[in-house]
Order: structure tokens, then C-alpha cells, then sequence
């Protein structure tokens, strides 16, 4: 039983893998025929302007391939590998709108912030009370290193409405350069389809690694140089669909360890932005923090290459913390 699933987790990740190898180079020429380039933030570093006009919404590979490869292998639309399909897919339109906006415009500015975070907070709310009321998820969270569950009560909603919302907006400042924000989360996936197997969420395990295969497929083109860009269309759909797993399997508190860089790249930004108000100095050279070391002379495919490294161990760490 234990070799018949998983060889069907290595079927989802090949699935999945292959139609984004194939839906790749449809997807990118619609893109760059529908002109939907990348805006670069003047503000941003002087070497990203080479890069203004790369396509982006690239994000659209990835989503269909999940949206095509999932269904092939789970039937059930109400099991929970789909629950986490519906986050995957809700927080993907999210950055889709904001995208289109940007192309509208003409510049990097999408959604109104409050109108963003308004949307996030919605659709963060429909999951945490479906989360609530389902007997088999409940208020309960996992508490790793210890080992033993704490129940939050009615204090789990805004707790989980938080939990998506930082997630989100986390994986969202990480796609920063070519291929960081694919690779780590391509390892945090690897990493739940691992945890789901273990702790008896077979269909889940096969959501994860459907994600997992489609990113590696994705890596194709987004790698560098990338020939396009997840976009919001993209990064919102990841955070989206590692925050949903991470609640189905009463896991959100293991973000803060196996989403590491997630963390690191948030607490740059806040702790540039505090620092730059209060004092008028910058911490760093630039925020996010892989920019930081851009500006010191790091080569992009060098910081992801780091980057990964650093979260290969943290999921390791993560595996401890469970086990």
C-alpha cells in the first residue's frame, strides 16, 4: 500500500511537471504577443532595467498545470487537496488582478494597497472560518518542538486571516529575482509533500506535489535569465497554496521555520522601513534582502543558489522540530 502511494506522488509531480513543460511555450508568446511586460521600479537596482518588457504573469504555467494535473488524480472536489486548489487558485486572481492593472497603467503599481490587502483579507477570511467549522481541521494548531497541540477557540479565525495574509504578502516579496521565489518555494512544497504522506493526508501529498512539479517546470523559463515572470498572478497563488496546506495539516506556526527566507525577506522590509523613519538610515542597502546583497556585488543565480541551500536546511529543521 505504502509503494502504491507513493508511486502515485511521484505520478502527480511527473504530471504535472510535463503539462507545465508544454503549457510554457504556449503561455509565454500569448504574453509577449498581448505585450503583458514587466514594469521595473525605477528605485529598484540599476541592472533589473535590462530586464523591463520579460513577460510576466508567467504564473499562468504553473496555475494551469496544477488546475489541469490535480483533477486527474483527485476526484473528490470537496477532499482536501482540492480545499487547498480553491486557496491556489482564489489568492492566484488576486495577483492576476493586480497584474493586469499594472499593464493597464503602464507602471508597478496594480491595486490600491488598502484595495489589496482588502481582497486578501477576504478571501483570507472565507478559508479560516471553513477551516473553523471543519470538524477536521477545528482551532487546533500543532506546536513544533513540543510536540502537543494548543486549541485557539474563536481567537484561531483572525489568528489563520493573519496567517494567510502575512504568508501572501511574504512569498510575494521574495519573487525578487530570477528564480528565487520558484526554487524555495519548489523545496517548502517537496517538504509538505513529505509531511502530508507522514501524517496520513495522502490526497494532500498529491496536491503538494503537483505544485511541486509544476514549479520545476516552470524553473524552465523563470530561471536565469528568466524568459518570464510569475508576477502577483503567481506569488499570491504560492502563498496562497503554502498557507492552505500549512493549515489543513494544523501546521501554520512550521512556516516561521521551513519558510524561513520567507520570514527573512518580510523583517527586511519592516526593519528598513523602521529604521529609515525613525533615524533616517538604512540598514541595509536595499530591501528586500536579496537586493541587499545584489548591491553587494552578489551574483543573482548565487543568492538563490544560497537562498536554497539555507531552505533545504531549514526544512530539515522543520522535520526535526515534527519528529
Amino acid at each position: 500500500m505504502g509503494d502504491l502511494i507513493n508511486s502515485k506522488i511521484v505520478y502527480a509531480v511527473l504530471v504535472s511537471f510535463v503539462v507545465a513543460t508544454l503549457v510554457g511555450p504556449l503561455i509565454i508568446p500569448a504574453l509577449r504577443w498581448l505585450k503583458f511586460g514587466q514594469f521595473i521600479r525605477e528605485e529598484g537596482p540599476k541592472s533589473h532595467q535590462k530586464k523591463a518588457g520579460t513577460p510576466t504573469m508567467g504564473g499562468l504555467i504553473f496555475i494551469a498545470a496544477s488546475i489541469i494535473s490535480l483533477p486527474l488524480l483527485v476526484k473528490d472536489p470537496t477532499d482536501e487537496a482540492m480545499i487547498a486548489l480553491y486557496a491556489f487558485i482564489a489568492f492566484g486572481f488576486i495577483g492576476f488582478l493586480d497584474d493586469i492593472l499594472k499593464i493597464i497603467k503602464k507602471n508597478n503599481l496594480g491595486l490600491k494597497a488598502y484595495q489589496k490587502m482588502a481582497l486578501l483579507l477576504v478571501v483570507s477570511f472565507l478559508f479560516a472560518y471553513y477551516a473553523y467549522k471543519n470538524p477536521a481541521i477545528g482551532s487546533s494548531i500543532i506546536v513544533p518542538f513540543m510536540g502537543t497541540t494548543i486549541n485557539l477557540g474563536w481567537l484561531y479565525i483572525p489568528f489563520i486571516i493573519f496567517f494567510f495574509a502575512a504568508t501572501t504578502n511574504a512569498v510575494n516579496l521574495t519573487d525578487g529575482l530570477d528564480g528565487l521565489a520558484t526554487s524555495v518555494t519548489l523545496l517548502v512544497m517537496t517538504f509538505f509533500t513529505m509531511i502530508s504522506m507522514a501524517m496520513g493526508h495522502y490526497t494532500l501529498a498529491k496536491f503538494c506535489g503537483v505544485i511541486a512539479g509544476a514549479l520545476l517546470g516552470f524553473l524552465r523559463y523563470n530561471a536565469f535569465p528568466a524568459r518570464v515572470f510569475m508576477g502577483d498572478t503567481g506569488s499570491l497563488a504560492l502563498g496562497g497554496a503554502v498557507a492552505a496546506v500549512a493549515m489543513i495539516l494544523k501546521l501554520p506556526l512550521i512556516i516561521i521555520i521551513v519558510g524561513g527566507i520567507y520570514m527573512i525577506e518580510t523583517l527586511s522590509v519592516i526593519i528598513q522601513v523602521i529604521s529609515y523613519k525613525t533615524t533616517g538610515k538604512r540598514v541595509f542597502k536595499m530591501s528586500p534582502i536579496h537586493h541587499h546583497f545584489e548591491m553587494c556585488g552578489w551574483a543573482e543565480p548565487k543568492i538563490v543558489s544560497i537562498f536554497s541551500i539555507v531552505t533545504v536546511i531549514l526544512c530539515l529543521i522543520a522535520f526535526l522540530s515534527l519528529y
